[in-house]
C-alpha cells in the first residue's frame, strides 16, 4: 500500500483519488473547499461521473480513502503528491497557474520529508520547472523532492475506465528514478508507460488534445462542405474511417467541442505558440470552425422560422456531451443566449445537468422530460447526443409541437424517417436535405 496525497477535489483529482484507492493505495484527497470536503467525507461526489459515487464509497469504507483541508494532514505520511487542480483560461488563452502556485506554495510550506510531487494538471510547457523553482524558494529549510509530469488523459463520462483501461502512461522527470517509482503505482494497469523528460510529457498532453479537436473541426467542415454538394457527412466519415491511417474516431459532425479540456487546451497552445514566434494557424482555423458550428445551427433555425423573435424553441440535452453534467464550454450555452438575444423562448431538457443548467442559464425555461421540451414548441434542436433521445417516440414529439421543424445538431436521427413523420429536418452535413430549408 502507497501514502498518496492528491491535491484538488475536481474532476480529476477525485477521479484520481477513487482510482488509486481503488487500487489499494491509502489516499488523502486535499482541497481547499470546507463545504466540498464536508459533503465528500459523507461520500457524496459533487460531479456526475458513471460509477464514481459507488466506488468513493467502497473505499472510504474500507479506509483507502480520506478527506481534508489540511497540507499538514495530506503530506504527513505521503510519498507521492498528485497536483490535480484546476488551470482555466486567463484573458488571453493562456493557462492560468493561480492554483498551481497555490497548490506548490501549501506543499512547500507543509512538507516535513522527501516526496515526489506529480504534476497531473494540464499546465504550459515548462511548469514542472517553475513548481520546482517556487517550492524551493518557499521551504523553510532544505527537504529534498522530485517533480514528474503525468498528464491525465480521461474522457469525462467514462473516466473511470480510462483510468483503469488507459491508452498510456505518460511521465516526464528530470530524475529517472523518481519516474519509475510513479511507474510503480501504474504497474497494476497493465499498459505502455513512456517515460520522457518533464517538457516533452508536457506538450503530449496538448498535442494529444489539439489533435483530436482538430478532428472533430475537420470533419465539421467537411459537413458544411458536403451540405453545399449533396453529400451525406455521415457516410463520408464511416469511408474515412475504414482507412487503417485515419480511423473512425473523433469523425462525428455536430455543433463542436466544448467542455473543458479542448477549448481551453487548444487556445493555451495556440497561446505559447504566439509568446514563443511560432504561428500557430491550424489552431486558430480549429477554433474559428468549432465557434461556427454553433452559429451556423442559429443560421439554419433563422431561415427555417423566418425569424426567431417570439418563436418558441425546445433545446434537447445541455451538458458538453453525454454522461455528464458538465456545461463548460457548452454549445448549449452560446445556441441558448444567441436565440434569447434574437428574441426567441428556449426551453430544454437534461438528464443530469438540470442544476447547472439552472445556474448557467437562470433564464431558460427547465422542463421534466423529453416530451415537455416538445409540447408547443415551432423548432426543437438536438443539442447533445444522449442515448434516451435515440429512444424516443418521434410520433409524439412531432404531434405535441406546434411547428415541424427540427434541427438536429448531433444527427441522431434517420433524415428520411423524419420527413414521413412530417418534420422539416435539418442536420449537420446531410446534403440531400438542403433543399428542404436546411
Amino acid at each position: 500500500m502507497k501514502q498518496i496525497c492528491v491535491l484538488g477535489a475536481g474532476y480529476v483529482g477525485l477521479v484520481t483519488s477513487a482510482c488509486f484507492a481503488d487500487l489499494g493505495n491509502n489516499i488523502t484527497c486535499i482541497d481547499i473547499d470546507e463545504n466540498k470536503i464536508e459533503t465528500l467525507n459523507r461520500g457524496e461526489s459533487p460531479i456526475f461521473e458513471p460509477g464514481l459515487s459507488e466506488m468513493m464509497q467502497r473505499n472510504i469504507r474500507a479506509g483507502r480513502l480520506h478527506f481534508t483541508t489540511s497540507y499538514a494532514e495530506g503530506l504527513k505520511d505521503a510519498e507521492f503528491v498528485f497536483v490535480a487542480v484546476g488551470t482555466p483560461s486567463g484573458a488571453d488563452g493562456e493557462a492560468e497557474l493561480k492554483y498551481v502556485r497555490m497548490a506548490a506554495e501549501g506543499i512547500a510550506k507543509a512538507m516535513q520529508h522527501p516526496l515526489i510531487i506529480i504534476n497531473k494538471s494540464t499546465v504550459p510547457v515548462g511548469t514542472g520547472d517553475w513548481v520546482a523553482d517556487i517550492i524551493t524558494k518557499r521551504q523553510d529549510h532544505p527537504i529534498p523532492f522530485w517533480v514528474v509530469s503525468n498528464p491525465e488523459f480521461l474522457r469525462e463520462g467514462s473516466a473511470i475506465y480510462d483510468f483503469m483501461n488507459p491508452d498510456r502512461v505518460v511521465l516526464g522527470s528530470l530524475h529517472p528514478e523518481a519516474a519509475e517509482k510513479v511507474a510503480s503505482l501504474h504497474r497494476p494497469l497493465r499498459t505502455t508507460i513512456q517515460i520522457t523528460d518533464l517538457r516533452t510529457a508536457e506538450m503530449i498532453k496538448y498535442a494529444s488534445n489539439a489533435f483530436l479537436a482538430t478532428r472533430i473541426s475537420f470533419i465539421n467542415e467537411i459537413a458544411t462542405i458536403c451540405e453545399e454538394l449533396g453529400a451525406d457527412v455521415k457516410e463520408v466519415a464511416i469511408g474515412m474511417g475504414h482507412d487503417k491511417r485515419i480511423g473512425p474516431h473523433f469523425l462525428d459532425a455536430g455543433l463542436g467541442f466544448g467542455g473543458s479540456c479542448f477549448p481551453k487546451d487548444v487556445r493555451a497552445l495556440e497561446h505559447m505558440a504566439l509568446i514563443h514566434g511560432a504561428h500557430p494557424q491550424l489552431l486558430r482555423a480549429v477554433l474559428d470552425i468549432n465557434k461556427h458550428q454553433r452559429r451556423q445551427a442559429i443560421v439554419k433555425l433563422r431561415a427555417m422560422l423566418n425569424g426567431l423573435r417570439d418563436r418558441k424553441i425546445g433545446m434537447l440535452g445541455l451538458a458538453f456531451k453525454p454522461n455528464t453534467d458538465d456545461m463548460r464550454e457548452a454549445p448549449s450555452v452560446d445556441i441558448a443566449r444567441q436565440l434569447m438575444r434574437e428574441g426567441a423562448l428556449v426551453q430544454a431538457y437534461d438528464p443530469v445537468a438540470m442544476a447547472e443548467a439552472a445556474r448557467e442559464l437562470p433564464d431558460v425555461r427547465l422542463v421534466e422530460n423529453a416530451y415537455e421540451v416538445a409540447e408547443g414548441v415551432d423548432a426543437l434542436m438536438v443539442i447533445t447526443e444522449w442515448n434516451e433521445f435515440r429512444q424516443l417516440s418521434m410520433k409524439r414529439i412531432k404531434e405535441s409541437m406546434a411547428g415541424d421543424v427540427l434541427i438536429d445538431g448531433r444527427n441522431i436521427y434517420d433524415p428520411d424517417r423524419m420527413a414521413r413523420l412530417g418534420f422539416r429536418y435539418a442536420g449537420v452535413g446531410r446534403g440531400p436535405q438542403h433543399s428542404n430549408g436546411g
